[in-house]
């Protein structure tokens, strides 16, 4: 896919329907009410700085001037998935891409694809935190120094994928979800704080995240746990590190499970 991501698409408010402003209210509420005790405070604390409530669908230029604000990030309308290179070009310029179109009632709970309620409601409350942004923008610089690579591309994914978007984080000694995809998810919100299952929730080390294919089809077998978004950014050095040393020592490499 080689196209260019068009970056100048804006949000089209009158697009969405009563069964769109129902579908929000609906996920909005059922989650909050979830995430109370599960969720951590860098992500609670971000839903009221960034304002975002049951009754209205997020308007990107509202809560786009919150975010720049804060951090000196805001969110880019994108038209869904787009390319590796694309998307950490965007998250280098303190950009990050959400797409506007929101799920069917059929889809309340579950899609292929994220859509709006996951990139908007999970991810940019997130952004109103400065360490948080500051690990973003620096993962985004070490992922397109090795853009080219297919199995630094991998490498990078699995790091995105078990603290950006599948995170724990102990808050005060107490688990609490930080990743976006667990965040938008109300299986995976209860699951993966539940006593007793399968799944390993092991203390964050990069080495082993490198080490650990991802699955996208079911509940996560591993989560990683951090003490604090200052540790994710501490981490970039060893991020890097742990890429060169697998491509350089290629019987290191641990390819994803078929």
């Amino acid at each position: 896919m080689n196209e260019t991501v068009e970056t100048n698409m804006v949000q089209d408010y009158s697009q969405y329907t009563p069964e769109h402003f129902k579908v929000w209210e609906i996920l909005f509420e059922r989650q909050m009410t979830l995430l109370k005790g599960r969720a951590a405070d860098v992500f609670m604390n971000g839903i009221e700085l960034i304002h975002f409530t049951a009754d209205r669908i997020a308007k990107f230029d509202e809560f786009n001037i919150r975010l720049e604000t804060l951090t000196g990030w805001n969110a880019v309308v994108v038209p869904g998935l787009i390319p590796n290179k694309d998307f950490f070009e965007l998250l280098k310029n303190r950009k990050f891409p959400a797409s506007t179109w929101l799920r069917s009632m059929e889809q309340l709970d579950y899609l292929e694809e994220p859509d709006m309620f996951h990139d908007v409601f999970a991810h940019l409350p997130l952004l109103t935190n400065k360490t948080y942004c500051a690990y973003l923008y620096g993962l985004s610089k070490i992922a397109l120094s090795y853009i080219d690579d297919p199995v630094a591309v991998e490498l990078i994914s699995r790091i995105y994928w078990y603290t950006v978007e599948f995170g724990l984080i102990r808050d005060n000694g107490l688990l609490r979800i930080y990743g976006s995809g667990i965040l938008s998810s109300q299986g995976e919100s209860i699951y993966c704080l539940k006593s007793g299952i399968p799944s390993k929730r092991i203390d964050y080390n990069v080495e082993k995240v490198l080490d650990t294919p991802y699955i996208k089809d079911k509940f996560q077998t591993t989560y990683f746990v951090i003490e604090d978004c200052l540790e994710l950014f501490e981490s970039l050095p060893d991020i890097e590190q742990g890429i060169i040393k697998r491509i350089q020592h290629p019987e290191l490499y641990i390819p994803p499970v078929e």
